[in-house]
């Protein structure tokens, strides 16, 4: 638990950029004809879940926003999902390697959720500034 004083510290945050680099290794072994569909879209959707998550946090001083953004970066795990399973389905990725990133995602998703859920663990009280060092009660 503690005191969480920038996104980065984030384990959902921290999960999501861990995914989005494997993913960005892993695309660069792509055919070259993918660069403009498969590979742009994985590596936009999976990067799309840290910077979502990010913006989430920037925006806790309104629950609706902060959640909305949840929503966005748990949305963009899913299309991240979906074009892992093409490329598994493709031949790109071997299917251990493919799930070993879905499940990741989907710890991503669940943190999302918990998240989501819990709305007041998460946003600032009127009042408070926005200034790093707010004390938070989760950490997921």
């Amino acid at each position: 638990m503690g005191n969480i004083r920038h996104f980065r510290e984030l384990r959902v945050w921290q999960g999501a950029m861990s995914a989005a680099m494997k993913i960005f290794e892993m695309t660069k072994e792509f055919p070259p004809e993918e660069r403009f569909s498969m590979t742009d879209q994985m590596r936009r959707s999976s990067r799309s879940v840290a910077a979502n998550i990010a913006e989430a946090w920037r925006k806790r001083l309104y629950p609706a926003a902060f959640v909305s953004k949840l929503n966005d970066a748990e949305s963009e795990a899913a299309e991240t999902q979906t074009w892992l399973e093409f490329a598994i389905r493709t031949g790109y990725i071997s299917r251990a390697v493919g799930d070993s990133l879905l499940l990741e995602y989907e710890k991503i998703c669940s943190q999302l959720t918990v998240m989501s859920g819990k709305t007041d663990d998460w946003v600032m009280r009127t009042g408070l500034s926005r200034s790093p060092g707010v004390s938070v009660s989760r950490r997921p």
